[in-house]
């Protein structure tokens, strides 16, 4: 027998205050050794994916993002990131929770006017808010339907039964919505027949399932259902322009999420929504 291996210190062996005074008397084998555990710790530290060191940041979204910001969240997750989370409901809705100081990194809304609340309240981080999309306002009914609105005919067919429409008193799709109709003179003849709901994927659901002959969605809401058809388009210059503005909290400290903003505001991300429907700001 020759006698004891030699013994490969450990990381914490290879300090100064840690190793024995039998090892630092070992001479350079020790050392070299000591060199060799190092440099394996540092290169395995390095080769710990970026998605494992990153916290996945939270986006509070407007509703009519579903399907394209979850795509947005897939494609930045293919790239090795974590995957946002994300926290879909009416613009007012998130607004109020963000203000009320819930945890979140991103919001996006889905008009100018909730932001604009954050805004006040010094709740966005410097520098951070740009217009992400647009989109346009439609009339929706049930796929089997067969009605073709018109300016001149869109109030007196309305009116004939239950328009299905988020609450025009805090929620975006609402507010556009009877800006709309009093632009076209036909607010107070639909107005006692409204059936408001606390988001606009809500009042899509209500003509999907029959409940609402008529609702009033965003185009890119009535695309991403089978079950209903578009009856007719607001004229873009009946409502304010609708635009969807993102921001990153001032509250945030997750690095992701600057990066994640960026990336939905990038030539990839805008064409991400534009397979959704949704049109430039």
């Amino acid at each position: 027998m020759t006698g004891e291996p030699p013994r490969y210190p450990g990381p914490f062996d290879c300090l100064p205050w840690q190793a024995g005074a039998q090892d630092r008397g070992r001479g350079d084998g020790w050392e070299k050794r000591c060199v060799r555990t190092l440099i394996a710790l540092i290169l395995a530290l390095l080769a710990i994916p970026a998605a494992a060191q990153e916290r996945a940041p939270l986006v509070l979204a407007a509703a009519s993002l579903q399907e394209s910001m979850n795509a947005a969240a897939d494609a930045w997750a293919s790239a090795g990131h974590q995957r946002p989370t994300i926290s879909f409901a009416a613009s007012s809705a998130l607004a109020r929770q963000a203000i009320a100081g819930a945890p979140a990194d991103l919001f996006v809304s889905a008009d100018e006017e909730w932001m604009d609340a954050l805004a006040a309240k010094g709740l966005l981080a410097q520098g951070t808010r740009a217009d992400l999309v647009g989109n346009r306002l439609v009339v929706v009914e049930p796929a089997s339907g067969r009605t073709r609105l018109t300016v001149r005919t869109l109030g007196a067919t309305l009116a004939r039964g239950a328009v299905a429409m988020a609450d025009p008193a805090a929620v975006p799709a609402g507010k556009y919505g009877q800006a709309a109709l009093e632009k076209l003179g036909a607010w107070q003849a639909i107005a006692p027949k409204m059936v408001r709901v606390e988001n606009v994927r809500a009042a899509l659901a209500l003509v999907e399932r029959g409940a609402a002959p008529f609702g009033i969605v965003y185009a890119t809401d009535a695309a991403a259902s089978t079950k209903v058809r578009v009856a007719g388009m607001f004229p873009a210059s009946s409502h304010p322009p609708i635009r969807y503005p993102v921001a990153r909290l001032a509250a945030s400290r997750n690095p992701a999420a600057e990066g994640f903003r960026r990336f939905l505001l990038s030539a990839r991300g805008h064409a991400i929504f534009a397979r959704f429907g949704f049109t430039r700001p």
